[in-house]
């Protein structure tokens, strides 16, 4: 079995989350300043060089002021039409 990060799902995740940052208008230096994070946190992550785990994941749609439950069944969506 493939690492999660390599995985199809997981690519989709990161590039839900890219796209709901773009949609919040922010750039990555912008939400790794709200994250009181260095930008290269959100650029690994975005990447895939980086693992997201649920607190941090929580801690960035409510920064990007997204619903984490609807992002997930969002994300479930997807991962059925594929």
């Amino acid at each position: 079995m493939p690492k999660s990060v390599y995985s199809e799902e997981y690519y989709r995740f990161r590039e839900m989350l890219i796209s709901v940052r773009k949609a919040a208008n922010f750039t990555q230096a912008e939400l790794s300043a709200k994250l009181k994070r260095p930008q290269s946190y959100v650029s690994k992550y975005e990447r895939g060089e980086r693992r997201l785990d649920l607190i941090e994941f929580l801690e960035i749609v409510q920064v990007l002021e997204i619903d984490p439950l609807a992002f997930i069944e969002e994300l479930l969506k997807t991962q059925k039409e594929n």
